[in-house]
């Protein structure tokens, strides 16, 4: 009987081990697509439409600036990336949602 509080502490810390691994995993893969995204901050609106083609959707945001939509499903999960363009047709920023 004194070994069951020893297995529910095992068990808790293998538990514990887990999440911060998931974590970890999911941290560089957010990581490595804000690398990837990064990459086209100041470049034209014409280099990311020839990288990534045709956004599904484009709108003008409260501020005026024009935002660039790309919806991929990966696993049956969304993956939605939005790059924001300034009037000089240059890319000043981006958000990326449930990509990996």
């Amino acid at each position: 009987m004194k070994n069951i509080p020893l297995i529910k502490i095992i068990f808790l810390l293998i538990f514990l081990n887990s999440c911060q691994t998931i974590k970890q995993k999911t941290d560089a893969i957010v990581e490595k697509e804000n690398l990837k995204l990064s990459q086209y901050i100041g470049k034209t609106i014409s280099n990311l439409k020839m990288d990534l083609g045709k956004p599904d959707e484009d709108f003008k945001n409260g501020k005026g600036n024009l935002e660039l939509v790309y919806n991929t499903k990966k696993y049956g999960i969304v993956c939605e990336r939005r790059f924001e363009v300034d009037s000089n047709s240059m890319v000043i920023g981006f958000v990326s949602n449930g990509c990996f």
